[in-house]
């Protein structure tokens, strides 16, 4: 039985792993991939919206040669940080499933190789992100070998035919992109525009591309079908056309999965967030939701840079519950 089990191994993870070091509790954090797996799966070349400082975790010092870091320079830094803190981090390790038990919660696990196992704790924080969960389209051809829902880099595509769905900054980025490693790029939008939440440096340079015609844009359309060789394309007005496709990257947004919660029946709001107190407790005492993956409604508004100071306000709360409990105890 150790205090604390840590779900997910991104920032907010290893900021609550930390906090448990330097609060004396024992702690095991369960990483389904590599340490801030997220970040890995970032386009290879993507630069943060903010600054090195909003992204530090436990005082160590984000350093950069830029203004704002990119993949690389994070991907650095938090493997620097878990190797210097030392912190037990078991990765390609899944947790499968939590229950509620007598003395706090047993976490069923599968390592890689698929080996079941168990982990006891007094207390579970889960801190599993939204961005290992794409929103699917429900579409025939989704699940082909020529649809990505992550977007990487342009060189594979150079002179291909790509077709971008979305309109946020997911799509924006890509798109800009893709054209400038010489792609041949079409958005698919449902709404009639790009949408208010795109990086305002970006969405101009998007906006004047397609104005111009170097990328092309069909707005109030969806795509109902992906071949092989072209995307189906259906207009506001029900009428259809097949658009020469080679690529389809399906960047329509995300969203956290708590599947391995549902025995325990957290509480949630209208709009999807979790019930949480001002600790990120959840509706099942003892048990934290930490960053984004508590906020499914609200993805837009919780990042590492706060999400970061969720974990602090969780480990400390947890140290008042064990402490507590201890002296009762006695």
């Amino acid at each position: 039985m150790i205090d604390v089990a840590i779900v997910g191994a991104g920032p907010v993870g290893l900021a609550a792993a930390i906090a448990c070091k330097r609060a004396g509790l024992s702690y095991v954090v369960l990483e389904k991939g590599c340490v801030v797996n997220a970040i890995f799966e970032y386009p290879t070349y993507m630069t943060f919206f903010t600054t090195a400082p909003e992204l530090e975790i436990g005082n160590h010092p984000m350093v950069t040669g830029h203004d704002k870091p990119d993949r690389r320079d994070a991907l650095m830094y938090y493997r620097l940080v878990t190797q210097r803190e030392e912190l037990n981090v078991e990765q390609y390790t899944t947790v499968t499933e939590i229950h509620a038990a007598p003395a706090g919660f047993t976490l069923e696990i599968e390592a890689r190789d698929g080996t079941p196992g168990v982990v006891e704790a007094r207390r579970v924080i889960v801190a599993t992100g939204y961005y290992d969960n794409p929103l699917h389209l429900g579409i025939p051809g989704e699940d082909g070998d020529n649809v990505s829902h992550y977007y990487t880099e342009a060189h594979p595509f150079m002179g291909l035919n790509v077709t971008v769905i979305g309109a946020g900054n997911s799509a924006a980025d890509a798109a800009l992109d893709l054209w400038r490693g010489g792609a041949k790029v079409t958005m698919v939008v449902r709404a009639p525009e790009l949408k208010s939440t795109i990086k305002y440096w970006v969405r101009p340079d998007l906006e004047n591309r397609i104005k111009e015609g170097s990328i092309a844009a069909h707005f109030n359309s969806r795509v109902t079908e992906i071949l092989p060789d072209m995307a189906r394309i259906e207009r506001a007005d029900g009428s259809t056309f097949d658009l020469p496709t080679h690529f389809t990257f399906a960047l329509t947004g995300y969203r956290p999965d708590l599947s391995f919660l549902d025995g325990l029946n957290l509480a949630q709001q209208p709009d999807e967030c979790l019930v949480l107190s001002e600790s990120y407790e959840s509706s099942v005492p003892g048990l934290f939701v930490v960053g984004s993956a508590g906020f499914a409604g609200k993805t837009n508004q919780v990042f590492i840079e706060n999400g970061r100071h969720h974990a602090i306000a969780a480990v400390a709360e947890i140290g008042r519950q064990l402490e507590h409990s201890a002296l009762i105890g006695r």
